[in-house]
């Protein structure tokens, strides 16, 4: 990845894997500056700070550290995110509610906290829903919940911010990332499943944060071209 030290500052959480990984190698090599909130270490050479999100008072002072440290911020991605499916009766309380503070109530954590910062700018935020978002299945009913919130949160703040921050919703169907590495066999993609490479999501987030002042990017549904669950 191309480190430039003298561009546009953008946090991205989730940037030691997956889509946030591949958001983070094409910020760095299109003249951004990605900063990294995560439990892992990113790339070498991508200054992070490291907090469990499920701690959303951390992830705000995580946010501030990293926006002080960076000079300012133009950018927020909020592309981490996790799943354990399952019936209600079945995932545990503490599993269930810790996916939807990851997947929700961190994202508004770190967006609130970068306010400040995002406001002066006049920077961009990306959320990163579902396209379980959008469309309810069973054995999700804790990440549909934070999705489904993802997207009314994104729809109410870019209302909020409108003319001062501009707020993309945007809604990714499966893709070929570690996410489903860890679950049941029942709950993995087949073989033959239509998954999208998060490569080509994170253009589609560089899209939008490319924007010129003035012009929003709403909202964005980037999968597969046979992706089941959209629409």
């Amino acid at each position: 990845m191309t480190n430039n030290f003298a561009g546009p500052a953008v946090l991205v959480t989730g940037g030691a894997s997956g889509l946030g990984a591949a958001v983070v190698d094409l910020l760095g090599k299109s003249g951004y500056r990605p900063h990294v909130i995560d439990r892992r270490r990113p790339a070498d050479g991508v200054p992070w700070a490291e907090c469990d999100l499920a701690d959303t008072r951390a992830a705000e002072a995580a946010t501030r550290q990293l926006a002080g440290q960076a000079g300012g911020l133009t950018g927020v991605v909020t592309a981490a995110g996790m799943d354990v499916p399952g019936r209600l009766a079945d995932v545990p309380a503490e599993t269930w509610e810790r996916i939807v503070t990851v997947d929700l109530l961190a994202t508004a954590a770190v967006i609130r906290a970068a306010l400040p910062w995002l406001t002066e700018t006049g920077g961009s935020v990306v959320t990163v829903a579902s396209t379980l978002g959008l469309k309810a299945v069973g054995d999700a009913t804790a990440y549909c919940a934070a999705k489904f919130g993802v997207v009314g949160f994104t729809r109410a703040l870019a209302a909020e911010l409108a003319g001062a921050v501009a707020v993309t919703l945007l809604v990714p169907g499966g893709m070929r990332t570690a996410f489903f590495d860890d679950r049941q066999a029942q709950y993995r993609p087949s073989a033959d499943a239509a998954l999208n490479e998060p490569g080509n999501v994170a253009a589609a987030v560089l899209f939008a944060l490319q924007q010129p002042a003035g012009c929003a990017v709403r909202e964005m549904v980037v999968c597969a071209d046979t992706e089941p669950s959209y629409p």
